[in-house]
């Protein structure tokens, strides 16, 4: 055998070849079974050793990605297992925890206990001070046995102020969002929102058609509120039926979900580069057309960098236990769905809500199922939006409120009871995960799309549902909201009148403004047809109740162009287009005009009824047969200048311009044959004659205002 003292190898080998050969051979065998042989060592390094502890379900409950505050201790303690060669725990094994890595310059952060051993269940505990700078703070746990394989545990430390600064950036993030879709929403209302309101007008008498046309009109001006406050307009106006108007705001619930899908793209990082983009455009730009659309530009740039602040402001409470475990409460449909509705309420936005929950996602905090109640309950706050916009207004504008809160609330007890059924679907419809990737990377890789595409999915699948029921939801509400308590509130006190639809709200929206006054003055020409209808039979009757009554709806007349002066007054303080500013112009004009004719009514042909009356004067049968034909020619003409004016029909301004020719002809004509009438002497033209020639005199100057209002047109 080879000698244990240092000898010379050479000369060891020549003597002693045999055992010097067998010796290397044992030497190299027993190197090769040491790692199988080593006391405590398993033979599947992966099957045992120190690994973080985990509940009987995986999850991770050793108190790694924990946060606390700095120069504190960690509320949880962090725990580690150790396991033999058999997989079982090891019961009594000394465990040492060191602190490996700390933010630079922290202090007075330690482990106690440093050494602990394991329990029965061969779990060993100690605790965490963190140190005064906050960041990362990892830490190993190893036995001897086991020291070149040890568990690291990291947490994280939080000034003790980040919960405050967190929610300064969620607020500055939700900010920066509203004002981006706010501005986003009036450049494209600019750029396209009066073509918008005649595609609206033209293209909704089929109601499928009128499904599509409020998608895409929504989509464009970004705003399903506009899209819902131009439906009223029209079916005040009786453009459209109400039943028509319901069909549009279903697919106006589709469009608006755009928005959502819109975030839902990871473009965060080319968002300043839009907003610069959009800045440009609105600074260089001389056209308000692209000054418009610069605006779009801008407020697109600003919603995704919302987003993005929103996003990376929730980071922290990726390792902030009680809000996780709030999250998780969410589950709970019935708490998800009013959590979804009271702040959707409050901050007034389902895409606003919706950007929140998709940044919350994106950080991996939200799943699917706990982000459908919430999507749920927003759908129904945002109904809060159209109804507080109601009060005050037009009974239309109630109807298609109640209508949109009843499509909502239904489709949500609809859905509701299949949120399993639902996420499956849309599991299968969006991309899915990268292979590998799992846990919370896995849910901020995928759910911000999936939450997009349920939102497009459940308003789709509410207008499949409840397109072949318009009809009966509109007779519904009608039954709901009848006219009579319309009527009956107005008729109250006829001399008292208050605008219906001038909205002050709507000041710094100057196309849905300019809609609502243009909506008054249509209500200040029903007074005026009214005074003009009433005046000839009180006229040719000598009835002094009439003519007080018409004397009373002057007054109207003038409070409300007094009213609607004031309001386009204010509209026209704002940033308008060129259109919109001669728009504006047009109105004022048109209710001017209309004031012209009540004070023509009141101050002249009232007082011919009244001087008639007077003197109990009466026409000649022919005189009496030529006032009422010329009176319905005016009425003719008036009808059809209020009808242009309502739908914008340049072909019926056109015939009002045309008619004032014939009509001042046949002014000439009657004047011609009263005088004829009185060369024969016939009493009753000689008694009526001056009240029968300012009569046709006054009811040619309301032919020539109802022409300017038709001119104003063309």
């Amino acid at each position: 055998m080879c000698p244990p003292q240092e000898v010379d190898a050479a000369s060891m080998i020549r003597r002693q070849p045999t055992v010097c050969v067998t010796y290397v051979v044992l030497m190299v065998f027993a190197l090769a079974l040491t790692p199988l042989l080593a006391p405590g060592q398993p033979g599947e390094p992966l099957l045992g050793g120190v690994e973080r502890l985990r509940a009987s379900d995986g999850r991770d409950i050793s108190g790694h990605g924990q946060s606390g505050i700095v120069g504190a201790w960690l509320d949880r303690e962090v725990a580690i297992v150790v396991t033999g060669d058999d997989g079982q725990p090891v019961v009594g094994a000394p465990v040492h925890f060191v602190l490996v890595r700390q933010p630079a310059k922290a202090k007075e952060a330690r482990v106690e206990p440093s050494m602990a051993r394991t329990d029965t269940d061969g779990v060993a505990k100690s605790r965490l001070r963190l140190g005064t700078k906050p960041g990362s703070y990892v830490l190993t746990a190893t036995t001897p046995d086991m020291a070149g394989r040890p568990a690291s545990i990291e947490v994280d430390a939080k000034g003790a102020t980040w919960l405050v600064f967190l929610v300064f950036a969620l607020l500055g993030g939700l900010a920066i969002f509203l004002y981006g879709m706010g501005l986003m929403s009036e450049g494209m209302k600019k750029a396209a929102g009066d073509q918008m309101r005649s595609i609206l007008g033209v293209l909704t008498n089929v109601r499928i058609v009128g499904v599509l046309v409020g998608a895409f009109v929504t989509v464009v001006i970004q705003s399903s509120s506009a899209t819902t406050v131009m439906l009223v307009g029209f079916v005040d106006a009786q453009l459209m039926s109400l039943a028509q108007s319901l069909g549009v705001i279903l697919g106006a619930d589709i469009g608006t979900t755009i928005t959502a899908q819109l975030i839902a793209f990871k473009v965060t990082h080319y968002a300043l580069l839009v907003v610069a983009a959009g800045f440009l455009v609105l600074f260089l730009a001389k056209s308000d057309t692209y000054r418009a659309v610069g605006e779009a530009l801008l407020g697109f740039g600003l919603v995704f960098f919302g987003i993005h602040v929103m996003s990376e402001a929730m980071y922290p409470f990726r390792t902030y236990r009680p809000f996780i475990e709030f999250l998780l409460t969410l589950r709970n449909p019935i708490l998800g769905i009013l959590v979804g509705a009271a702040f959707t309420a409050l901050i007034q936005s389902s895409s606003a809500f919706t950007g929140i929950l998709i940044a919350l996602s994106q950080q991996g905090l939200l799943s699917l199922e706990a982000g459908i109640p919430l999507l749920f309950g927003a759908n129904i706050g945002t109904c809060v939006t159209a109804a507080l916009a109601s009060l005050g207004s037009s009974r239309e504008a109630k109807r298609v409120a109640v209508a949109h809160t009843l499509f909502k609330v239904g489709g949500v007890l609809l859905f509701v009871w299949f949120i399993g059924p639902l996420a499956t679907v849309v599991r299968w419809l969006s991309p899915d995960v990268a292979e590998g990737v799992s846990g919370i990377a896995a849910n901020a890789a995928t759910v911000p799309r999936q939450i997009a595409n349920t939102h497009t999915l459940f308003n789709v699948g509410m207008a499949i549902i409840f397109f072949p029921f318009v009809p009966a939801m509109a007779r519904l509400v009608e039954w709901v909201m009848p006219d009579r308590v319309e009527q009956e509130a107005e008729s109250a006190d006829p001399n008292v009148v208050v605008p219906q639809y001038l909205d002050r709200g709507l000041l710094t929206t100057p196309v849905l403004a300019i809609e609502q006054a243009r909506r008054e003055i249509l209500r200040m020409a029903e007074f005026a047809r009214g005074m003009l209808m009433d005046v000839m039979p009180a006229f040719l009757t000598n009835d002094m109740e009439t003519a007080g009554e018409i004397l009373r709806r002057d007054n109207r007349i003038d409070s409300l162009q007094r009213a609607t002066t004031l309001y386009l007054t204010q509209v026209a303080q704002q940033d308008l287009t060129l259109p919109q500013s001669q728009r504006v112009i047009q109105l004022l004009h048109v209710a001017t005009e209309l004031e012209h004719i009540g004070d023509v009514i009141e101050k002249d042909l009232v007082s011919l009824v009244m001087k008639k009356a007077e003197g109990q004067i009466d026409f000649s049968p022919e005189g009496r047969e030529e006032l009422v034909e010329y009176h319905e020619r005016i009425v003719d003409s008036y009808d059809n200048a209020i009808e242009a004016f309502q739908s914008d029909d340049a072909l019926k301004a056109q015939l009002v311009a045309t008619m004032k020719p014939q009509l001042v002809a046949l002014e000439r004509i009657y004047r011609q044959t009263h005088y004829d009438r009185l060369t024969e002497e016939l009493s009753q033209s000689v008694e009526s004659s001056q009240i029968h020639l300012d009569l046709l005199d006054g009811l040619r100057r309301v032919n020539s205002y109802s022409e300017s209002i038709a001119t104003a047109l063309l």
